[in-house]
């Protein structure tokens, strides 16, 4: 009888054992995966739709800066999905807020790299070091923007160093514009499915993250025109000898601190932050440089053939790749905590 007793308890906990284990393996979203795919191959993210983009874009062959821009976005998206996972099994984002905006964001990201299914008109010789050469016939596919740049090329007020750091300026607020376009395309598109909705329920839902994206929407016009009347008045005046700083993302960030309610001792501890920043950013950009002054010599040692050689560089290649890669992402999460530092001191309660 004990033999029987015993027997019976080691199969309970043995199916016990199954059940957990088969639970744990599906209770992940199957859209998060491990270090290595099926057949043992690394991948670069957890989650498969951004490995997905990834692999797309290899196969794309990308120049080497926006590839390396791409993986950092991706990273952002990555660590923002995770989050929401966690913060959706704790029963919060019941509107649905956090999920629209993460879908909003990957939308941006595969139009910005043209990967939307859209034809893309941009160039496609992308590469942003070319933003450093001041060149006749530069044009930011903006009328208004085309006719501040000329008209700061033939001023005389800036020195070549100033003419650079302006049209990074140009160049930013172009890729904002872009992205503005970029979520107006999406409203749009949303608005068309909301006509289509039967159900009271999910109309309300759809309600309201239209409301969400009309507000980014309105948001991001007032940047916009904010952004162009700086460079209006910069192409005017030149720039001043009280100028804080080069970079354009910096610039709008201290643009937006100096608008919202912050004290002047909190100014003063942010313009140190920033100016820190800067000097992260800068670093990118020169890792950014080299990356392709790398792929260009890896490119032409490839071109002659020799093997040894070859290897050196790509080994080289793939570690400024990596480096700078990982710089990215490290700008762009420091970007995010910055711009949100900003937002949630009062900008936006006095542009209300």
């Amino acid at each position: 009888m004990n033999f029987w007793y015993c027997m019976y308890l080691l199969t309970i906990l043995i199916s016990l054992f199954v059940i957990g284990a088969t639970a744990g393996k599906y209770s992940k979203e199957i859209n998060e995966q491990k270090a290595s795919d099926k057949n043992n191959n690394q991948v670069e993210f957890r989650i498969a739709k951004l490995n997905q983009v990834w692999e797309k874009a290899i196969r794309m062959q990308l120049a080497p800066v926006r590839l390396s821009e791409l993986h950092s976005d991706l990273k952002i998206q990555e660590k923002d999905e995770l989050q929401w996972k966690k913060i959706k099994a704790e029963g919060l984002d019941e509107d649905g807020e956090r999920e629209a905006k993460l879908r909003r964001n990957f939308n941006i990201i595969l139009a910005k790299y043209g990967m939307d299914g859209k034809k893309d008109t941009r160039a496609l010789d992308s590469n942003r070091l070319k933003d450093h050469d001041v060149k006749d016939g530069d044009t930011f596919d903006d009328p208004r923007l085309d006719k501040l740049w000329n008209k700061a090329k033939t001023s005389g007020k800036f020195s070549d160093e100033e003419l650079q750091t302006l049209q990074r300026e140009f160049h930013h607020h172009k890729d904002k514009i872009n992205e503005y376009n970029i979520v107006m395309d999406t409203v749009s598109r949303t608005e068309e499915i909301h006509k289509n909705v039967i159900s009271p329920l999910e109309g309300d839902m759809k309600e309201h993250v239209l409301h969400q994206k009309h507000a980014d929407l309105k948001q991001r016009m007032r940047g916009l025109n904010q952004g162009f009347e700086r460079l209006r008045k910069i192409t005017h005046e030149g720039y001043g000898a009280d100028s804080e700083f080069k970079e354009p993302r910096v610039i709008e960030l201290w643009e937006m601190a100096k608008r919202s309610n912050l004290t002047e001792v909190e100014l003063d501890s942010l313009k140190e932050e920033l100016r820190h920043f800067e000097t992260k950013v800068e670093k990118h950009q020169h890792y950014q440089e080299q990356l392709e002054l790398s792929h260009q010599k890896l490119k032409h040692v490839e071109a002659l053939g020799d093997k040894e050689h070859t290897m050196r560089n790509k080994e080289k290649y793939n570690a400024l790749a990596e480096k700078a890669r990982e710089m990215g992402y490290k700008m762009k999460k420091h970007l995010q905590d910055l711009t949100n530092k900003i937002s949630q001191n009062g900008l936006q309660h006095n542009e209300l």
